[in-house]
């Protein structure tokens, strides 16, 4: 009854039953998705699909982070989601690789708007407040993030590794229904609803891993944002689906895995990550195990560039000309490094951040590895490429998902390294509030200058308190 069982804690949950330190993390999740919105909304990637997109456009009721528009709230949701995670700065969920926040975000921020628009008259919602509609609180609006964010990563654990070892995006597969439960809290649908919302989501899987590196990698946590909008849309309407559409022998669960009726006994792991164990639903809170990334690219590739980082400062310190000073790189990495980010030559950004050799280059060159060094004139730049090729990786198995071992060899012979046990970022060494500051002023200042980051910055980390969160998001 994993359907039934989602439906209803997700529906019925007291929100005085979410610890502060959930809702504080789940604040954390929605700064930093804020910042990777803003840097993104000026990508090429979200530059093309809004100008594909816009003929389709409807009435606009709800923002486009970072550019003082609006559009009809699918597409906003679409949009955002593309945004948030076109630099793949986002966060991440280490034990499932999920990229929460994007889809579950935008699909709320959409809804949250179209709720304040004059002329939108939702069903079930108390006429209270502007406009004859009560505005979502701050509170209210990290309840249903949170309660998202859990979803699509208990489902994520429940599937996880299996189906991601066969080619599905997990970030978009489970983002969808994560999206849809957020956005059928807010609405206040019955367990009932939500369930027919779960199904409706369940059917709109999106996203293949052999879209990395291009501009449909991030187009699948957009169009899971989008989706998961229009299921729990429908829902409300009274639209209807499976009442077992996670755990049905056709269901999401075994068609996820590739598994034919049966097969799958005891493969999805539904009762250990949404039942009454200790790992269950509102048990141990997912959210408090997102991560945040330091580097704008693959997260398995983060502890090598960690190193890099590390041994530039060191060569400087002891005046070594890293340019001209460097015969060789040889690293040991987790197996899952070379699998997602063994592209020897990208081509451009896109296909840098699935480069583990120039992130590898550029760590080493410049002692940093942010959005600029992904810019497609770096992954181009002939210093960068004759380091690159000068780097070699090789999978061990012995290594953990946030570990690696980083040797340089330079050219007298002298050979300098460091084994980082765990990269910056990872839940051990955890990002503090001063440093996610610090990454979402260095990289919306490339979008809005730093008076306008440092504004931007204020009005993200009070979302959660705001007593209209619609009002907040416009200024953004």
């Amino acid at each position: 009854m994993a359907t039934k069982t989602l439906a209803t804690w997700s529906s019925t949950l007291p929100p005085t039953s979410v610890p502060t330190p959930v809702l504080t993390a789940a604040k954390r999740s929605l700064y930093n998705y804020i910042g990777c919105t803003l840097l993104g909304s000026s990508h090429a990637t979200v530059q093309k699909a809004h100008s594909a997109l816009h003929p389709l456009f409807g009435p606009p009721t709800s923002t486009l982070l970072g550019t003082h528009t609006k559009t009809d709230p699918q597409h906003a949701a679409l949009l955002n989601g593309i945004a948030s995670h076109v630099h793949d700065y986002d966060d991440t969920h280490l034990d499932t690789i999920i990229h929460p926040t994007g889809p579950v975000a935008s699909a709320l921020l959409a809804y949250v708007e179209l709720l304040s628009s004059p002329s939108y008259k939702p069903p079930g919602i108390s006429p209270l407040g502007k406009n004859g509609k009560t505005p979502v609180s701050g509170p209210e609006f990290l309840t249903a993030l949170t309660v998202g964010i859990e979803t699509s990563c208990k489902l994520g654990l429940a599937v996880w590794p299996s189906h991601y070892d066969v080619g599905w995006h997990i970030t978009s597969t489970t983002g969808s229904i994560g999206a849809a439960v957020a956005v059928g809290r807010l609405m206040c649908l019955s367990p009932e609803k939500m369930a027919h919302a779960i199904g409706l989501a369940a059917v709109q899987v999106t996203g293949l891993r052999e879209m990395f590196g291009s501009d449909t990698k991030s187009f699948h946590p957009g169009r899971a944002a989008q989706n998961g909008l229009l299921a729990a849309v429908l829902a409300e309407g009274g639209f209807s689906s499976s009442e077992y559409a996670l755990e049905a022998k056709r269901g999401w669960g075994n068609v996820v895995l590739g598994l034919s009726p049966g097969e799958g006994e005891g493969r999805v792991e539904f009762e250990r990550f949404l039942g009454d164990g200790e790992e269950g639903l509102g048990r141990r809170w997912e959210v408090e195990r997102n991560a945040f990334k330091p580097f704008p690219c693959g997260i398995v590739a983060h502890p090598a560039m960690d190193g890099c980082i590390q041994l530039h400062h060191e060569m400087v310190g002891r005046g070594i000309d890293v340019r001209k000073e460097v015969e060789s790189v040889r690293e040991k990495v987790h197996p899952l490094v070379i699998e997602l980010t063994s592209k020897r030559r990208p081509r451009d950004g896109l296909e840098g951040k699935f480069s583990i050799f120039h992130g590898s280059a550029v760590a080493l060159l410049y002692g940093k590895a942010g959005p600029g060094q992904y810019a497609d004139e770096v992954v181009r730049d002939p210093e960068v490429v004759g380091l690159r090729d000068r780097i070699e990786a090789e999978a061990d198995e012995g290594l953990r998902a946030d570990e690696a071992v980083v040797e340089v060899v330079l050219r007298g012979g002298e050979v300098l390294r460091r084994h980082v046990e765990h990269a910056v970022g990872s839940l051990e060494i955890p990002m503090s509030d001063s440093q996610l500051e610090e990454k979402f002023l260095d990289q919306v200042s490339l979008v809005l200058g730093r008076e306008g980051a440092e504004e931007a910055s204020r009005i993200a980390w009070r979302v959660g308190e705001a007593e209209d969160v619609a009002a907040v998001i416009g200024r953004l």
